[in-house]
C-alpha cells in the first residue's frame, strides 16, 4: 500500500527539516502544507524533500490538513498519516499506526497518548486541558475516545475521501472523530509517544480548543 504522510505546518523552521528527513523513507511520499508561515518552513521542507504546498493566508492547522488530505488522494495513496512538524511524533512509530489499515483490520487508526506511560505530558494538560477536553467532546460529538486531540492519525483513502471537515483550526480533530462516528468506520486506538518541546502548544492552544468545543456546545 502507498502510504503518503501529511504535516500542517506554522512557523516549523526549527524542526521542519529533520522531520521531513526522518519520515521520508517511510512512507511513498511527505506533503507539507505551509500555512502561511513567516519563517523558512516551506523552503526547508522542500530541500528535505517534502511536496510543499502553501497557503497564501493563515487558515489553520484543521485546513492545511485538509488540503494536504485531498493533494494526498489526487497522489494515488492508499493510506494517508497526518503528522506533527514540530518533532514531537517518532517516525518509527509510523509502521505501527499504519499496520491496522495495511492487514484490514481497521479503516481509521488513532494515536492515543494515554495507553501507555511513554509521553512526557506536562500537568496542565494531563489534569487540566484533555479531562476537560473529553468532557466537552462527548457533550458536543458524542465521542469517546482516550485521546481525542492527538494528531497522529491515518485513514484508509475510503475514508479521507469520506471525511468533509468543516472546522479550520484546532478543534478539527474533534469533528473528525465524530464524522468517523457517524460514519461507522473501524476505528482502532493505539499507543502512541510524544515528546512535548517547550510544552508543545502550550495552555494557550489547548484553552483555545476548549473554548471553540465550548462554543459549539452552546450553539446546539
Amino acid at each position: 500500500m502507498k502510504v503518503w504522510l501529511v504535516i500542517a505546518a506554522y512557523n516549523e523552521a526549527r524542526f521542519i527539516s529533520e522531520v521531513v528527513k526522518v519520515v521520508r523513507p517511510r512512507v511513498a511520499g511527505v506533503i507539507v502544507v505551509d500555512d502561511c508561515s513567516e519563517d523558512e518552513t516551506a523552503k526547508l521542507a522542500s530541500e528535505a524533500g517534502a511536496v510543499v504546498l502553501a497557503h497564501i493566508i493563515n487558515r489553520g492547522q484543521g485546513a492545511a490538513l485538509r488540503t494536504g488530505t485531498e493533494a494526498a488522494i489526487e497522489r494515488g495513496a492508499d493510506v494517508i498519516v497526518h503528522f506533527d512538524g514540530d518533532g514531537q511524533f517518532l517516525a518509527e512509530e509510523i509502521a505501527r499506526v499504519v499496520e491496522p489499515i495495511c492487514k484490514d483490520e481497521a479503516d481509521v487508526v488513532l494515536g492515543s497518548r494515554f495507553l501507555d506511560k511513554a509521553s512526557n505530558l506536562p500537568w496542565s494538560k494531563k489534569y487540566l486541558l484533555h479531562p476537560v477536553a473529553r468532557l466537552l467532546n462527548r457533550s458536543v460529538w458524542g465521542i469517546n475516545f482516550s485521546d481525542p486531540q492527538c494528531g497522529f492519525r491515518a485513514f484508509s483513502v475510503e475514508v479521507a475521501r469520506s471525511l468533509k471537515w468543516r472546522q479550520d483550526r484546532m478543534a478539527h480533530a474533534s469533528e473528525i472523530l465524530a464524522l468517523l462516528t457517524v460514519g461507522k468506520w473501524r476505528v482502532k486506538e493505539v499507543p502512541v509517544t510524544v515528546i512535548y518541546h517547550d510544552y508543545g502548544q502550550g495552555l494557550l492552544g489547548g484553552f483555545k480548543i476548549i473554548k471553540e468545543l465550548f462554543i459549539k456546545y452552546l450553539s446546539r
